[in-house]
């Protein structure tokens, strides 16, 4: 049972910017996470007008009690501008979704998309190392978790956008930096990926089909979702995966990743 924050004159604050900020759930997590580590801290949403961040966000960081940030859409690449100082993940994806307050003042920015997505995985027992990926959509989201799967060890990656240019163009980024790993842009087709991940927006609506007109899959076909949704009304990909019998790992497995690891980087331990 969550804990109602008290708010003082000593407590801490921590923001959530977007544009929109009413769909956030984060303000609910993080302030229940704060209150059970025992930590005078708050999250709040503000809600900033895309037309106004360049004013609004540099102000707002020189609030002293401000202590933390997080970014969601549209302003993850322009929170990496501000940064006085970047992750190397962030760096390659060229976006930030948290932002740390350091012991001088300055601003630290991290990317947790991706760390989140392995995490998920991790935690339901899956392995990603060695396994040929298909990541759907080639935005900020699926930039962030190529770059995790980098870093966990996958042997190759395939990006798929509907935009071509912009698959291409973030393979030939990501690539810089993927060692062993083989990075290219490709269509969408299941055949020899033992790892398909939905980056994409397709399944937010209850409406949506499938991010890929994918046929049978092989039951040993790990399947992801970034797409938030409650698991008895999965999104298309997931149910499709579901019914081949395919191990899944959802946005909300992936949502669960990235509040650990963000929780980590504000000095948080998460409580059991």
């Amino acid at each position: 049972m969550s804990v109602a924050p008290s708010i003082t004159g000593k407590t801490r604050l921590y923001a959530i910017v977007g544009d929109p900020i009413e769909q956030v759930r984060s303000p609910q997590v993080y302030c229940a996470e704060f209150a059970r580590a025992g930590r005078d801290s708050v999250l709040v949403p503000m809600h900033i007008a895309s037309d106004e961040i360049r004013d609004v966000l540099p102000a707002l960081l020189k609030l002293r009690n401000l202590d933390g940030v997080l970014v969601t859409s549209p302003f993850k690449a322009y929170a990496l501008a501000i940064a006085d100082e970047l992750h190397p993940r962030a760096l390659r994806v060229g976006a930030v979704n948290a932002l740390r307050r350091n012991a001088g003042g300055g601003w630290f920015g991290d990317m947790f998309d991706g760390e989140g997505f392995v995490r998920g995985v991790l935690a339901k027992g899956h392995t990603v190392r060695g396994r040929r990926a298909l990541v759907l959509g080639c935005g900020g989201a699926g930039s962030a978790i190529a770059g995790a799967l980098i870093d966990a060890g996958v042997a190759a990656i395939t990006l798929f956008d509907p935009d071509k240019a912009r698959a291409r163009h973030v393979a030939n980024a990501i690539s810089q930096t993927a060692g062993a790993c083989r990075v290219g842009a490709g269509a969408a087709e299941a055949a020899d990926m033992d790892l398909i991940v939905n980056a994409s927006v397709v399944g937010m609506r209850e409406t949506d089909g499938m991010p890929a007109g994918f046929g049978p899959l092989d039951a040993s076909v790990l399947v992801g979702d970034v797409v938030l949704r409650p698991a008895d009304r999965p999104t298309a990909l997931v149910a499709h995966a579901m019914r081949c019998g395919c191990p899944v790992v959802t946005g909300v497995d992936m949502h669960s990743g990235q509040i650990d690891a963000i929780l980590e980087f504000f000095g948080v331990q998460r409580q059991a």
